[in-house]
């Protein structure tokens, strides 16, 4: 039921948002295209049709670059911003107002808008920055982690294209290719290196589908685990009493049923997923809500109680599609989207609630002026009367004296 009724948001925010672009980039004019299992909700018109063409008429390509990505090159904010939301909505002006607030620090990546698009997105920027491999997968053979999984998860999994394989097979094939393109994406000499690498990866082909069943199977492991922990009465993460809280994920079989599984074919990630995925990989992921724009949630991070972490930063307009977010050369953040001037005493970036742009700033920097000149003004005047009320006095005390 969830994932079903996520779709229908889905399909209802399209709809919405082409009525408030004006007939931009991401708007649909034909409503049938929405219930096609391969249509990217996010897409113009044109580039959805000519894909279908291509699908229709494939062509012999011999270049990387000639086939077309999941994960776009970057582009400036506020260009993409001005295309996608002319509108002058409530919304549409809110959105603008997200977009414009980062654009000075941020380019974006668009990011294929499937169910996978949450998965996609943070695979995109591990590969992308990550200078080490983590200790669960320095330290383990993962590929065994499959066979040890119970028997009820794997034969209720499914993949997205077909496989002669064993389940089990397919998951541990999964999970080495994982282990082998991280360590690829950190032995990169440089970033053109790197950028190539994820080129080569990021195709929609099935490698990069594979990729994306091993970060849901690594959620799931973790999910199991986590909820041991809490049988056991074990510190657990905050997001843990919230991922089994609800009706459908009392547990982790539950969990996988209802959700996991349904991840990348009818449904997404949803908040406290994406805190989970986050804990998985042992990242923090900092998300740009920019419809929470002007609150305390404006950029969120999953999970937000996760140690020694540097986050990997991705953007949402409506907490169901997700892009990546690059900082600028001359950023103030840094290479993984921290804000430089905000740490806390753990070393992990503070949850921001607004970035100070430069007119913000010098607007802020003239009330401030203005404000201590009235002050000194109102001192100085106080002054005036007091020296001038001790002249008065000494004058007539002298004309007293004189008489």
């Amino acid at each position: 039921m969830a994932a079903r009724a996520l779709k229908r948001e889905r399909r209802r925010f399209s709809t919405s948002r082409a009525e408030e672009s004006g007939g931009g980039g991401a708007a649909f004019k034909d409503t049938s295209l929405l219930f096609h299992s391969d249509v990217d909700l996010y897409r113009g018109e044109e580039e959805i049709e000519k894909e279908q063409q291509d699908k229709q008429h494939p062509k012999d390509v011999s270049a990387v670059g000639e086939t077309p990505s999941s994960v776009s090159a970057a582009e400036d904010l506020q260009t993409y911003s001005e295309r996608e939301w002319k509108g002058n909505t409530t919304k549409s002006l809110l959105i603008r107002k997200g977009y414009e607030a980062i654009a000075s620090e941020f380019n974006l990546c668009r990011v294929r808008g499937d169910n996978y698009c949450a998965l996609r997105a943070t695979l995109f920027q591990v590969l992308s920055q990550s200078k080490q491999l983590p200790a669960w997968l320095h330290d383990s053979d993962i590929s065994k982690w499959a066979k040890e999984m119970h028997s009820d998860f794997i034969t209720e999994w499914q993949f997205p294209f077909e496989t002669s394989m064993s389940k089990v097979q397919h998951l541990e094939q999964c999970l080495e290719l994982l282990k082998n393109k991280w360590q690829e994406a950190v032995q990169c000499k440089s970033l053109e290196d790197r950028e190539h690498m994820c080129q080569h990866v990021f195709r929609g082909h099935d490698e990069e589908y594979e990729l994306l069943e091993a970060l849901k199977f690594l959620m799931l492991r973790t999910a199991i685990q986590l909820h041991s922990d809490m049988e056991k009465g074990s510190d657990v993460p905050e997001f843990c009493w919230l991922l089994f809280a609800r009706d459908s994920s009392k547990c982790p079989k539950t969990f996988f049923t209802n959700h996991l599984r349904h991840v990348g074919f009818s449904g997404g990630l949803e908040q406290v997923e994406m805190c989970l995925l986050g804990y998985s990989l042992q990242e923090m992921i900092q998300v740009v809500r920019l419809y929470k724009c002007d609150t305390e949630e404006f950029i969120t991070y999953y999970p937000n109680d996760h140690k020694n972490a540097s986050p990997l930063c991705l953007l949402t307009e409506d907490d169901g599609h997700y892009n990546v977010l690059v900082p600028k050369k001359s950023s103030k953040f840094d290479a993984y989207g921290r804000p430089k001037w905000i740490q806390s005493s753990g070393g992990q970036p503070s949850i921001t609630t607004c970035l100070v742009n430069g007119k913000e700033l010098q607007s802020f920097m003239f009330s401030t002026w203005l404000f201590l000149s009235l002050c000194f003004g109102i001192f100085f005047f106080h002054v005036l009367i007091l020296i001038n009320l001790n002249i008065c006095l000494s004058l007539l005390f002298y004309l007293c004296n004189f008489k």
